[in-house]
């Protein structure tokens, strides 16, 4: 992260002088180099987005009608906590820029901009159709189509006296079009960035059948350059884009490390693909099955300890086994949680069976489990999910229920469940249901059905959300909210 020494989600006053630099190393190539393309990727925890922000205002102050658009995918990614916008307030005001919130732009008075777009959905890169963008920017580049990067290189211009480049952010993606595209700085191998490659420039062009073609040299590629044959030979002939990949990691964020210490443990607890990207910039690594859980990571008991809260979650399927067909699980997984956090598996249901049979199944477990357990369920989207969480619902009378729309992909849902059992944080009942429910996390993501998977990561989640409402109910009526604990 670039050096500032006030909060960047506050607008200290421009007269307070502030001196912003680059650390040595990532920072600094990123800062200086002189590609057309350059992609700043890596390690989370890089400074790549603040460097990002820098970089905008390094024109905007002294080149009169500069525009810079820095893009996010989703708009709640600029204005949220945290987010772009509030970075940028740690740092405009002090180059003399001017805030316009309703337009997220910041303006000065030499006509110079810089702006916040988001590209949420495909075709929003036809709102920028006629514009001239000097720098363009994009934070998390991975989150953006390989179509949506470059239809805005052709927005990518300028006649303000600085050439028009672009400047781009990411952690790795091993399925993403961005890994292909800086596969040269990339060992196959290892999947890490090889580091004598680091701001190396490279020259590409688009070939005759629309695939990029790459070159060392401009001379290399330049004879591929498709140039119309009326273009005027007194204008500048076209050449080739200059690529440059830059890698980042923790490590060369020292200024991170000293603010915020406990950041590196986060990254330690991932999952290992998360680890694997988020902490070693690894562009390879995919999941696969046995990455998420093993059953060595767990401790079997035989008896559950006393005082834990529990919740049964439910991922549901209505579908029953014939000899036909290989339907989901309709899957139900008690939790419990003791006060030190620890967790407990202590029952799965797994049927194959109809609507009516899993109606059924609800009411005869929660009235095993009893009325100190809470159930929840994913609520498909839709008006049949909403209608068949409410019937399920008024037959849970007298029941704390909690069902929920399931938002995410399935492997980041899974990823805290994952984190506590290989942390040996999740102690497992030993039970008949047991080699089933193991061997359906082990082999997810590669197992046909995921549905104990799903049911693992929801009732971590209601239970979470379970024992934040008790604690909220316990502070508000005076109540030590350690002192909540059930049976099972």
């Amino acid at each position: 992260m670039l050096r500032q020494s006030t909060s960047a989600s506050q607008l200290t006053p421009p007269s307070t002088r502030i001196f912003f630099g680059t650390q040595p190393g990532p920072q600094s190539l990123f800062a200086k180099s002189a590609a057309d393309i350059t992609i700043y990727g890596g390690a989370a925890g890089g400074g790549k987005s603040f460097g990002l922000l820098l970089e905008a205002v390094r024109h905007a102050p002294r080149t009169a009608g500069f525009h810079a658009v820095i893009f996010r995918r989703q708009l709640t990614e600029i204005t949220r906590s945290g987010g772009l916008w509030d970075e940028s307030l740690g740092i405009y005001g002090h180059f003399g820029g001017t805030p316009v919130i309703g337009y997220r732009e910041w303006r000065w008075e030499n006509r110079s901009r810089i702006s916040f777009g988001h590209l949420q959905v495909e075709t929003d890169v036809l709102s920028w159709h006629g514009a001239q963008i000097a720098l363009l920017g994009f934070d998390e580049l991975t989150q953006f189509s390989f179509h949506q990067f470059w239809y805005l290189l052709s927005r990518n211009r300028s006649t303000c006296g600085v050439k028009p480049y672009v400047r781009a952010t990411c952690n790795p993606d091993a399925d993403s079009w961005v890994a292909e595209f800086i596969s040269w700085w990339i060992d196959p191998e290892s999947g890490f960035a090889i580091p004598d490659r680091a701001g190396k420039l490279r020259y590409v062009v688009r070939g005759p059948d629309d695939n990029l073609l790459w070159g060392d040299t401009a001379d290399e590629v330049r004879p591929h350059l498709r140039i119309p044959d009326d273009w005027p030979s007194e204008l500048p002939r076209p050449e080739p884009k200059s690529v440059t990949f830059i890698p980042a990691k923790l490590s060369d964020n020292p200024e991170l490390m000293r603010r915020d210490p406990g950041y590196l443990a986060n990254l330690l607890n991932q999952t290992e693909v998360e680890r694997e990207r988020l902490l070693g910039g690894n562009w390879k690594i995919r999941p696969h099955a046995g990455l998420y859980f093993k059953r060595s990571w767990c401790t079997i008991l035989d008896y559950a300890p006393p005082g834990i809260s529990c919740v049964r979650y439910w991922d549901l399927a209505g579908t029953e086994k014939t000899e036909g067909n290989d339907p989901d699980w309709t899957v139900g997984v008690k939790l419990g949680k003791d006060i030190n956090n620890f967790l407990y598996v202590l029952d799965v249901i797994r049927l194959r069976v109809g609507p009516y049979e899993v109606e059924q199944a609800l009411k005869q477990t929660s009235a095993a489990d009893g009325f100190q357990v809470t159930v929840g369920w994913g609520v498909d989207p839709g008006q049949a999910g909403k209608w068949q969480s409410e019937y399920l619902t008024r037959g849970l009378l007298g029941y704390t229920v909690l069902p929920e729309r399931e938002t995410g992909d399935k492997i980041t849902r899974f990823g805290p469940f994952s984190s506590q059992c290989k942390a040996g944080n999740v102690k497992i009942l030993r039970g008949e249901w047991n080699e089933a429910f193991f061997r359906a996390l082990e082999g997810f993501p590669d197992v046909a059905h995921d549905d104990d998977v799903d049911a693992a990561a929801g009732a971590l989640e209601l239970i979470l959300e379970n024992a934040a409402d008790m604690g909220m109910w316990a502070r508000l009526a005076g109540i030590d909210p350690a002192t909540l604990q059930h049976q099972p």
